[in-house]
């Protein structure tokens, strides 16, 4: 696909990725068929109001979402885009580099999602797996960019995966260690009480999502990693 005269190449980017008439557009992957809705919302906020390069992208499933404020929660970081799809799983953040990641060239990437991914069934491995490849798609467009993962989250109603959720954090700050310009933002241990158990104070009723008190913590431990 050529890029049309008068645009830039971020320009270009972004309304390719809308799916505006900018040249041949490839079938969609089955990750851009099943969140349709959720992309197209995306693109049209993108033709209204275009975020600028050098954004603070946040990215991931409903936890993301569901974040009211976000967008202004971190007044000493540039612009933040929020770009969280409820029910979204790790394995479709990876799917999606090229639609939700690339054509912001964003300052930093901050990640979150896997606990839809354990919760159907998905192994620890297989979660880091995803984790990994999302680092490297985005790194192949965008090399250098830092990205930070926030450690799956402990959820009352989803005791019964608890484990898996340690295993996937503690694979993930493994390989954190080893790969430059990737982090880790433990939220996880002062998510839980002195038994290990989540604290469900945190938390909507639902048990799942969290509540004004849950993002005012979250917002306290990530807000040291970001780039400003």
């Amino acid at each position: 696909m050529s890029r049309p005269s008068g645009l830039s190449r971020r320009q270009w980017l972004l309304w390719a990725a809308a799916g505006l008439p900018v040249g041949a557009k490839a079938g969609q992957t089955p990750a851009e068929r099943r969140w349709k809705s959720d992309l197209d919302a995306f693109a049209d906020a993108d033709q209204l109001w275009p975020p600028p390069a050098g954004c603070l992208l946040f990215i991931g499933s409903s936890t993301i979402r569901m974040w009211n404020g976000l967008e202004w929660a971190f007044p000493a970081v540039p612009q933040v885009v929020k770009r969280g799809f409820g029910g979204g799983r790790l394995a479709d953040c990876a799917d999606l580099v090229p639609r939700l990641v690339l054509p912001y060239e964003p300052r930093q990437v901050v990640l979150y999602a896997g606990d839809n991914d354990l919760s159907e069934g998905a192994s620890p491995q297989a979660v880091a797996g995803h984790c990994a490849r999302f680092v490297q798609q985005t790194r192949a467009g965008l090399p250098g960019v830092p990205i930070a993962f926030v450690s799956v989250k402990p959820s009352p109603s989803r005791l019964g995966i608890l484990p898996a959720v340690r295993e996937t954090n503690a694979l993930l700050r493994q390989w954190a260690a080893q790969t430059p310009g990737f982090e880790v933002i433990d939220v996880f241990t002062p998510m839980v009480d002195a038994g290990g158990l989540p604290r469900r104070e945190l938390f909507l009723p639902d048990m799942l999502h969290l509540n004004a008190a849950g993002y005012a913590l979250w917002q306290s431990v990530i807000s040291p990693h970001l780039r400003t």
